[in-house]
């Protein structure tokens, strides 16, 4: 074997070693705190570095990303005395690798330290119920006192971030009775409120409908009376257009009594007193009617002039002929109007007996009061 080769191969050996202690590959986002002889010398940056072999040392390896830490929960007392577990999280990035390797030991544990006295420097100056809703206030709080004090150590603080605030039980127990009573308070305040207003609405809706109600009746009635006043008004006139003698008025009288008669309502009918009255003015009219229509015979034992016919003729029997036989049936004209005056005495006799009977039937079994009947 040649003498040279062992040699040779340990120059080798050296070489290779010597390149590849002098040669540091940084990643990116990392940065390497080197060393010389025990002494801070550089910080090396991402991708390929040389370095003086056996001299230089890697020192610390950082990480310059943003970075998260979550505390635990720590037990912070409130202005009010109550104790309430905080947990907070915290979100740093290494700005200077030397200050964070070379000013501060375990930079985690001392932020972790600050944040929490400087958490509770904070909600010892607050209420529980201020701590509850006073968040964004304590965060800017501590992220302002976390930041200036850890700026010395290479490191920024970006945000802080209160996670969980867990009072203690009873607590907790007594503001969900209390949050149930506002609730249930609220519900009972707009349930209130809806059935005033319902109240409202429907009062208004009442009265609007009754104002209605009463313009349409006053209308109906308004028109109702201009309609009868016009109907009086047309009957009038034409009475007087035709100059109607009382023989027609007492013509009528009887014909509106059968509807008189009528009457549902009727437990007992009035006999009007114009009643005889009537029947005297048509028979009268009927027997000068009938006297003028046709000469008469001598009368054969008393008198029988027209007067004495029409008082014979309103008692006359139910065939409707007079009771005087002196006086003959006149043809013609005379006949229809004596058959007309029967026909009506009949009719008014049928109606009174009828609203008699009537009446009768309507009366109580011990005798009430009797239909009364108008004299003459």
């Amino acid at each position: 074997m040649d003498p040279l080769v062992v040699p040779i191969l340990v120059a080798a050996l050296v070489v290779v070693f010597l390149v590849a202690a002098s040669v540091r590959i940084v990643p990116q986002a990392r940065r390497y705190n080197i060393e010389r002889f025990g002494r801070y010398r550089r910080t090396l940056q991402p991708g390929l570095n040389l370095v003086v072999p056996v001299a230089d040392r890697v020192n610390t390896k950082l990480d310059v990303r943003e970075q998260v830490y979550s505390s635990t929960p720590q037990p912070v007392i409130t202005e009010d005395n109550l104790v309430v577990n905080i947990d907070t999280v915290l979100y740093f990035q290494i700005t200077d690798p030397r200050a964070a390797a070379y000013e501060v030991a375990h930079y985690l544990q001392a932020i972790d330290q600050l944040t929490v006295t400087t958490l509770r420097n904070v909600i010892g100056s607050m209420d529980l119920e201020k701590t509850l809703t006073s968040r964004e206030e304590i965060n800017s709080r501590l992220r302002a006192v976390l930041d200036d004090a850890t700026g010395k150590w290479g490191i920024r603080v970006n945000r802080v971030e209160i996670k969980a605030i867990d009072p203690p039980h009873t607590i907790k127990e007594a503001m969900e009775k209390q949050m149930r009573a506002e609730r249930d308070k609220r519900a009972a305040i707009l349930h209130a409120e809806g059935d005033r207003q319902a109240k409202i609405l429907t009062a208004e809706g009442t009265k609007q409908k009754d104002i209605l109600e009463a313009q349409g009746t006053q209308q109906a009635m308004i028109l109702r009376a201009d309609g009868e006043a016009k109907s009086v008004e047309l009957v009038f006139q034409s009475i007087h257009r035709n100059n109607a003698d009382p023989q027609v008025l007492a013509y009528k009288y009887f014909e509106t009594l059968p509807q008189i008669a009528r009457s549902e309502n009727n437990t007992f009918w009035v006999i009007p007193g114009e009643l005889t009255e009537a029947v005297r003015t048509v028979s009268r009219a009927v027997g000068d009617h009938a006297g003028k229509g046709a000469p008469r015979s001598a009368p054969t034992g008393g008198t029988g002039d027209a007067d004495d016919m029409g008082d014979v003729g309103d008692v006359g029997d139910a065939g409707g002929t007079p009771a005087n036989p002196a006086v003959p049936a006149a043809p013609g004209v005379a006949l229809d109007a004596a058959a007309a005056t029967g026909e009506a005495a009949r009719q008014a006799a049928a109606a009174v007996h009828d609203a008699k009977a009537e009446a009768e039937a309507a009366m109580p079994p011990h005798g009430g009061g009797r239909p009364a009947s108008g004299a003459s």
